[in-house]
């Protein structure tokens, strides 16, 4: 159920090429006014953009593009944009939340044919669930999602104000910042819960078995927290990760003012996210 007075639009991989884009305009908020249309869009990865998403980039005025994902993440399957530097890429990566290399990080050091019981149980004992991997993202990274507020507020001012956020599978970085920016903008928590929880359903099918094979094959088998890690997003999830911030810092504009931002540009994120 969405709250009343909340109108959920969201639209569904608008960008050809993409499982998990959609535009996070026309919701509307706790206190009766509506979220700007034309200003926040999220994606899972542009490396496979078409032609035609390439042109609904220009069509929805998006100028501003910024990759959550991490350097290694990005050398491996780069965004396709616009040649004629009409987008902005901005990279800022939020670590912890590329699914490999959580789990290479976890791996014993050296080179292994083949994993055996005791480690792989070792592994698995060591994989967080996705509520501790979310708390763990907002514990380190206030400052880089200080930075996506700005780069929002820093495109409002031109031509192509729109910004699209996105990691790999826009789920996991891309679904904790989009939280944050609602959150400041007033949106009602089950309407954030609701837009957080369609991104499980765009990945299902071939995007998701993509994802996990980044996983198996490191030579550690899939197991239930691996594929909620990989290709799920409960409810609980970003629920966990809302009463955090809340619980530590109040509410969303205090954690951002922990990684830098100041009232006043925090005021001026809230009427740049907010058409009335």
């Amino acid at each position: 159920m969405t709250s009343k007075g909340a109108e959920v639009r969201i639209t569904a991989s608008f960008l050809q090429g993409t499982f998990n884009s959609r535009g996070l305009g026309g919701f509307g908020t706790v206190d009766g006014g509506v979220l700007a249309s034309g200003v926040l869009y999220r994606s899972d990865a542009l490396s496979g953009l078409t032609g035609q998403g390439l042109q609904a980039l220009a069509d929805h005025r998006i100028g501003t593009v910024i990759d959550l994902r991490t350097e290694a993440e990005r050398a491996r399957a780069a965004d396709r944009l616009p040649c004629d530097g009409s987008v902005r890429l901005v990279p800022l990566p939020v670590q912890g939340g590329a699914m490999d290399e959580l789990v290479q990080k976890l791996l014993p050091a050296g080179e292994h044919a083949a994993l055996s019981e005791e480690e792989i149980a070792g592994i698995v004992e060591q994989v967080p669930t996705l509520e501790e991997l979310y708390v763990a993202i907002l514990g380190s990274s206030a400052t880089e999602f200080a930075d996506i507020a700005r780069t929002v507020v820093a495109a409002s001012g031109s031509e192509r104000p729109g910004v699209l956020l996105h990691c790999t599978a826009g789920k996991d970085r891309t679904g904790l910042a989009a939280a944050i920016l609602l959150l400041v903008a007033n949106v009602p928590r089950n309407v954030i819960v609701e837009d957080y929880v369609r991104t499980g359903r765009n990945l299902a099918g071939t995007i998701a078995e993509a994802l996990i094979s980044l996983i198996t094959t490191l030579g550690v088998p899939l197991t239930p927290r691996l594929r909620a890690l990989a290709t799920e997003s409960p409810a609980s999830a970003i629920e966990a990760a809302m009463d955090w911030i809340t619980s530590e810092h109040g509410d969303a504009a205090g954690y951002l003012r922990t990684g830098g931002m100041t009232t006043a540009e925090i005021k001026k994120l809230t009427q740049t996210l907010r058409a009335t």
